[in-house]
């Protein structure tokens, strides 16, 4: 067998592995309740900033952390640690999905998707 075969079954072997891999480690959505039950596993957490508690960061302390309370969509409210700065217009966000792990009583997020409010509403623009 040639080397340039062998090399070629080495390169997709590893392909093969991290493909595997990443499919593996996906989170799956969850709620709060099953996040308290099973810590150890990563979830998709769905709901809604609680807009009449303040969002706690400061830059000077600790650029790269966050903190805020929302609430699932079955109403239990947690303090979600956001290990990344404040995201640009997140106060505006009408749904926010975490994506991180409970530890505690809080819980510890490494990323954040929001979902922003729609220019249009009932097929109207709005004026901004």
């Amino acid at each position: 067998m040639k080397k340039i075969h062998i090399v070629g079954i080495i390169v997709i072997a590893v392909a093969i592995g991290v493909i595997v891999y990443s499919l593996g480690s996906n989170a799956s959505y969850a709620n709060f309740a099953e996040a308290i039950s099973n810590p150890d596993t990563e979830y998709h957490v769905v709901g809604k900033l609680n807009k009449e508690i303040a969002v706690q960061y400061d830059p000077k302390i600790n650029a790269d952390e966050c903190s805020f309370v929302m609430k699932d969509n079955n109403g239990i409210e947690k303090t979600v640690i956001l290990h990344k700065s404040v995201p640009q217009d997140f106060q505006k966000s009408e749904q926010v999905v975490v994506i991180g792990k409970m530890e505690g009583a809080n819980f510890h997020a490494n990323d954040i998707l929001m979902k922003c409010p729609s220019k249009y509403n009932a097929g109207t623009p709005q004026v901004q």
